[in-house]
């Protein structure tokens, strides 16, 4: 119970800082995601993990501006 609190307490927090998940919302991912997590073994862990790292990483890529290339000139 009070590992749901905990959950709910984050996921309020964390859902205030993105735009798309409102703090209700993220209330409520957090409140479920704790009994889920318990259940899960370690390599299911680092599993979900590392596809969180990934897609972040993506998410990161795919909204970063491109670097403008500078063109070379020849030698004089």
């Amino acid at each position: 119970m009070i590992g749901k609190l905990i959950g709910a307490g984050v996921g309020a927090a964390l859902g205030k800082e993105t735009r798309k998940i409102g703090g209700p919302t993220g209330a409520i991912l957090g409140a479920v995601a704790v009994p889920l997590v318990t259940r899960l073994r370690i390599p299911a862990l680092l599993a979900l993990a590392g596809g969180g790292y990934l897609a972040k990483r993506l998410a990161d890529k795919s909204t970063a501006p491109a670097t403008p290339t500078t063109p070379t000139t020849p030698p004089a």
